[in-house]
């Protein structure tokens, strides 16, 4: 059995390489993965990680000399993080350090690289065995991009034969103007056109069957480059207020691209309460779980102390009702991500809850996220900062990186206390080490990702779990959230199946399995079989 513990002191499972602790037992070091859509991703804002010609602006090339850190094409090395999906947010030619407002769809912005670096990372991700996923940003662009100039100049000069006269949503003025829904006007235009996010995203017309297909062909393009997936920003505003519209929608957008590439894995942000969300499921399109996420979320919940079967009989709910939508949806939880103040401001290092709940959603069905610097406790808050750019602070390497935060960043460096990458590598009970160990653990037993998942019968509230069977084996996973007591568990609650061992565990010492009572320490979460 291997001890996994944030208290240990010797180096059983562990040996140390050139000052990086690698984890050397069998149990992890001989798993061969499984190749589907549920694996670890790993979101990256491309101007925040890596700057590869040093000047100051992260890039993509950034991102490939990094690519060992994140996966080094060896699930048995235990010396990189090991996530299994890259989600890079907006590379597009754009004005903003976010790019969430796209000049052009088909260029990559200068300060990111080229086409030929986008073509150069694909190759080295799929070398190392990652799917590459990127943001496409669909329900508006840039008012700089080249469809929206056209569109324009063919209202001022009345052209209703030119074919972006219709491209995006629009009224005339002197006409009313539909309720709820923000415009503005461009120049000297005889129109307001729709722009609910900002006055510079204006848009599109999704009632234009052109618009449907150039957007289709978008995608097209970059799955032919190689690209596995997208990520789509904003779904739910496809038609503003109308969530009806907008799911039909990525019902016929889905099922174009999975007729084109039938393995492609998407993501949609769908940021609302779970009945909405389950609108845009029921027509095919995964979304991420923000019920879960942020520190009213049900993980830190959860983690902090909380009721675990709370959590665990949230998540078996939530996968029944996906089950039955008859397209194999994903379950997508996360802990923050660009758009949210970081995980550790609220999950600190300091009080255990950075890796407990850890524990709770890596060790869990489908396919989680984890936010750049979220592996190392980066810190970052909006406050009362007029944009997010202090969530998304330069990646904290502590080597000669010239990364630098964006300019729009106010940020306190002196809050960054958690340490950087260079510093985590070489502590066994660094966050960092904590996490490359439970995605090491999540691969070991591929019935966590993919297997029919069953909430266990309620224990003492902070003491609570799962069972999950794939390929006719089942594993039980328990976490005991507590602050600073052991509790037991009595593992004849179970009436499915039989645990009778230990397989292994992550947290404190002190976990044992006497005549079926299980002793789990607190902070700490169990793998049975």
């Amino acid at each position: 059995m291997l001890l996994l513990g944030s208290s240990l002191t010797s180096c059983k499972g562990y040996r140390v390489v050139k000052g990086e602790v690698v984890i050397d037992d069998e149990q992890l070091t001989q798993t061969t993965l499984v190749d589907d859509n549920n694996g670890v991703f790993y979101e990256i804002m491309t101007g925040s990680f890596s700057d590869s010609n040093g000047d100051g602006i992260g890039d993509l090339r950034g991102i490939i000399e990094r690519l060992d850190y994140l996966n080094d094409g060896d699930p048995n090395s235990g010396r990189s993080l090991g996530i299994q999906g890259i989600w890079l947010t907006p590379i597009f030619k754009s004005p903003t350090y976010h790019k969430y407002d796209v000049t052009d769809y088909y260029t990559i912005d200068p300060n990111f690289g080229t086409m030929d670096d986008l073509k150069d990372l694909i190759e080295e991700c799929h070398k190392r065995g990652i799917k590459l996923i990127i943001d496409l940003v669909l329900n508006h662009t840039g008012d700089q991009n080249q469809w929206f100039k056209s569109f324009i100049k063919a209202h001022n000069t009345n052209d209703e034969t030119n074919p972006y006269y219709d491209f995006y949503s629009y009224y005339n003025i002197g006409s009313t103007p539909p309720n709820g829904n923000k415009y503005s006007t461009y120049g000297n235009s005889k129109i307001y056109y729709e722009c609910n996010f900002s006055g510079n995203m204006p848009e599109l017309n999704y009632d234009n069957e052109v618009v449907r297909e150039t957007v289709l062909e978008v995608a097209k393009y970059y799955i032919d480059l190689g690209i596995d997936g997208f990520r789509f920003d904003a779904a739910k505003y496809i038609y503003y207020g109308d969530n009806i519209k907008s799911s039909e929608f990525w019902n016929w957008y889905i099922g174009e691209l999975k007729s084109y590439k039938p393995d492609i894995y998407t993501v949609g942000e769908v940021w609302d309460a779970d009945g909405i969300v389950s609108t845009y499921q029921k027509e095919g399109l995964d979304c991420f779980n923000f019920s879960v996420s942020a520190a009213e979320g049900k993980i830190f919940q959860a983690a902090k102390g909380g009721n675990v079967t709370t959590y665990t009989r949230y998540v078996e709910s939530y996968l029944n009702k996906l089950n039955t939508y008859g397209y194999n949806g994903i379950m997508h939880q996360f802990l923050t991500n660009h758009d949210m103040d970081r995980a550790a401001g609220f999950a600190t290092l300091n009080n255990g809850y950075a890796k407990m709940a850890a524990n709770l959603y890596i060790l869990s069905p489908g396919s989680p996220f984890i936010y750049y610097g979220e592996e190392i406790g980066i810190k970052g808050s909006r406050g009362s900062a007029n944009s997010d750019a202090n969530r998304r602070v330069a990646m904290l390497w502590g080597d000669d990186d010239t990364i630098k935060d964006p300019s729009e960043t106010t940020y306190d460096p002196a809050k960054q206390v958690n340490g950087t990458v260079k510093e985590q590598l070489k502590d066994q009970t660094s966050l960092y080490n904590h996490y490359k160990k439970l995605i090491m653990i999540r691969n070991a037993y591929p019935q966590i990702a993919r297997g029919a998942y069953k909430a266990i019968p309620a224990g003492d509230k902070t003491v609570g779990g799962f069972t999950a069977t794939y390929n006719d084996s089942t594993v039980c996973v328990i976490h005991n959230t507590s602050i600073n007591q052991p509790l037991q568990y009595d593992l004849s609650k179970i009436t499915t199946h039989e645990f009778t061992s230990i397989a292994i565990y992550i947290g404190n010492e002190g976990v044992t399995l006497e005549n079926g009572i299980l002793t789990i320490s607190p902070q700490t979460t169990v793998i049975l079989k």
